[in-house]
């Protein structure tokens, strides 16, 4: 049986991670003016995690304990996508069809949707790179988060279409006119960085697997500008305190 209270942060992290505003719309968060991340923590009670937690995410990857990870399976799905740009970011749902699953410790996680930020969150010895994607999965009670950062260097004609979708994007759920490419999205290379963290977003709850890939994608510019202009702002929270925790690769 379930523990209860495992039970109930597994409910606020999957609703955090799928629907499209991420916590409550009565509670006024952002990353700019009094809303900004340093006051995420006063804005709503139940945000109080997001100053008063020991796990929380993103952070700056500095060493890691060297462990041989086994290697990620992932078997990418197919099928219809939703949009939204629901105000903190662009966000993509799947709808239907065959779900992507990524298998973690003999565990199976499912995609739930996957986001943008500009810049990065997360930051490797120091290093903030121009935009990083959140691939969301949970499997039963745990969320895990699949990280990729994307850097300059040559366009991707694969995601060429999605890109050009990114130019107006709706503020309410709508099918994508062409699914994205999500081998495009990943490096060839699924070695990563794992360790304990939270969302990155109110209400910062703790208890998400959290994998970054050492392995980069590469867009141009202006693709990357695309991602900028269709989020608006720079939504990245800043790196918080390790306060101990181990990162293995």
């Amino acid at each position: 049986m379930m523990h209860p209270v495992r039970t109930l942060l597994s409910a606020t992290l999957l609703a955090c991670m799928t629907l499209p505003a991420y916590a409550s719309e009565s509670a006024h968060w952002g990353y700019t003016g009094d809303g900004s991340p340093e006051h995420w923590g006063d804005v709503d009670t139940r945000f109080a995690e997001c100053k008063m937690g020991h796990n929380q995410s993103p952070i700056n990857i500095r060493r890691s304990e060297h462990t041989r990870h086994a290697p990620l399976a992932l078997k990418l799905g197919s099928g219809e996508q939703k949009i939204v740009n629901n105000g903190h970011t662009v966000e993509v749902v799947p709808e239907g069809g065959k779900p992507t699953q990524l298998t973690l410790d003999g565990d199976v996680y499912t995609l739930q949707q996957f986001h943008f930020h500009t810049p990065s969150e997360n930051t490797l010895d120091g290093k903030q790179f121009p935009l990083e994607g959140h691939f969301v999965f949970m499997h039963d009670a745990q969320p895990l988060v699949l990280a990729v950062m994307y850097e300059d260097g040559a366009p991707s004609k694969a995601l060429v279409p999605f890109i050009n979708q990114l130019k107006n994007v709706p503020h309410e759920e709508t099918a994508l006119a062409q699914p994205v490419d999500l081998k495009a999205l990943l490096p060839q290379s699924l070695h990563y960085y794992r360790f304990s963290g939270s969302l990155t977003t109110p209400p910062c709850s703790e208890g998400v697997i959290w994998l970054v890939l050492d392995h980069h994608v590469k867009l141009s510019l202006a693709q990357l500008g695309a991602f900028e202009q269709a989020i608006g702002q720079h939504n990245n929270r800043p790196v918080q305190p390790l306060n101990g925790r181990v990162i293995t690769d």
